[in-house]
């Protein structure tokens, strides 16, 4: 089957070509380093000839409202077009779990509407709404801002690691599509201060974290299960823990 990865070149996108790859698959990685541009719609059809499933884990380059807004509705449609004219059967999409629910967040508005574009443009799809990774927690810490104390929300947060993303997303590419939205999240739930003052710690950051839960996430208001699945979610294997170790050995 072929399948072709949108983002395959990143976080994600690389564990899942390599994951379908090695089940003997047909992937091709398009990013526009191997010539495709989802937001220009550059090399796109050319990629999708022949393809079968459609796997878009790219993220915008930009966080600022206009120009995440811009690139997910702009790559939405480009994709969704690319897609009818090649015959795809199914499209697969990353997203984030709780994005229904932050909608005060640029980010998560952008994300809000490339959702929709995917449940209306008549293709049979998948969305798989993940947690925060693992990996992404040193951008947490930068996006509190700078100093020596750190202010987060104490909301709930269930965070994954990148291979079991690619596990999940890799999953459903080959499985049928549900045309709906599949949950993935981590085996362990932390309030986000008490999980990001344990990483400074485990980096050897000496800055504290104080638990506010008036700070605003990207933007957001949280509550305390905004950031978690609020029902049955597919979870992940690796730990906090574990990841850590993984992380400090390389």
């Amino acid at each position: 089957m072929k399948i072709v990865v949108i983002g395959g070149t990143g976080l994600i996108g690389k564990k899942v070509v390599a994951r379908l790859a090695a089940q003997g698959h047909n992937v091709f990685a398009a990013a526009p380093q191997t010539g495709v541009n989802a937001l220009t719609g550059e090399g796109l059809a050319e990629a999708l000839a022949g393809a079968q499933v459609v796997v878009d884990v790219a993220n915008s380059p930009s966080f600022e409202d206009s120009a995440v807004l811009h690139f997910f509705e702009t790559s939405g449609r480009n994709l969704a077009a690319a897609e009818k004219a090649a015959g795809v059967s199914h499209h697969v999409a990353l997203s984030v779990v709780g994005t229904d629910k932050l909608s005060q967040s640029g980010y998560f508005r952008a994300k809000i509407a490339q959702e929709a574009l995917i449940r209306n443009a008549g293709i049979p799809y998948t969305i798989v709404r993940s947690t925060q990774f693992l990996e992404f927690l040193g951008g947490i810490v930068q996006s509190a801002g700078e100093g020596d104390t750190i202010k987060l929300s104490p909301a709930l947060i269930q965070p994954i690691a990148s291979d079991d993303v690619a596990h999940a997303v890799a999953d459903c590419a080959v499985a049928a599509p549900v045309n709906g939205i599949v949950e993935i999240a981590g085996p362990e739930r932390f309030k986000m201060s008490d999980l990001v003052q344990s990483y400074l710690q485990a980096i050897g950051d000496s800055r504290s974290v104080q638990a506010d839960p008036a700070t605003r996430y990207f933007g957001a208001e949280l509550q305390e299960g905004t950031l978690v699945p609020e029902g049955e979610a597919r979870l992940g294997r690796v730990t906090f823990e574990e990841w850590m170790r993984q992380s400090q050995q390389k």
